[in-house]
């Protein structure tokens, strides 16, 4: 079964507060004809840290975080897809990110959609199409591309 509770979130994810960027789990599809994909919750307050420096007065949730919040989710997909072969050793660092485009900023009390498609797979290597959406409406696209790590080979 996937994860969809921030518990069991965190067993396949090695991200801790403040670190960890996504909540819940929505849906996993592991058989769609384009591609297998997941759909991720982040809820997006005032009480994240980072908002006491970006910025003082007007806060909106650094790009760098909206990327590394779809890599996450990515990395959950991953995960996932590995079913009986992933180990709990078994890590998606975040290798790179393409054609990043953003749309509008994330401000508190938006609740974020992540959305992950997997596009491609070859010797640790992954390749995924990511959007955030709120209301609906894309904030942010990218590819990201992961690395498949297993901490015991390292």
């Amino acid at each position: 079964m996937p994860a969809h509770t921030i518990q069991q979130i965190q067993e396949f994810l090695p991200h801790r507060y403040p670190f960890l960027l996504v909540d819940r789990i929505q849906e996993v599809n592991l058989d769609a004809e384009d591609g297998a994909n997941i759909r991720v919750l982040k809820n997006v307050t005032i009480n994240e840290e980072f908002f006491n420096g970006h910025f003082p007065g007007h806060p909106i949730m650094p790009g760098v975080l909206t990327l590394e919040a779809m890599a996450q989710a990515a990395g959950l997909l991953g995960l996932t897809m590995l079913g009986e072969n992933r180990k709990p050793t078994t890590l998606y660092y975040f290798a790179g990110a393409d054609h990043v485009r953003f749309k509008r900023p994330i401000v508190p009390g938006d609740q974020v959609c992540l959305e992950a498609r997997f596009m491609s797979g070859r010797r640790g290597i992954w390749k995924f199409d990511c959007r955030a959406l709120v209301d609906n409406k894309v904030v942010c696209a990218a590819e990201i591309t992961c690395a498949e790590r297993d901490l015991e080979q390292a």
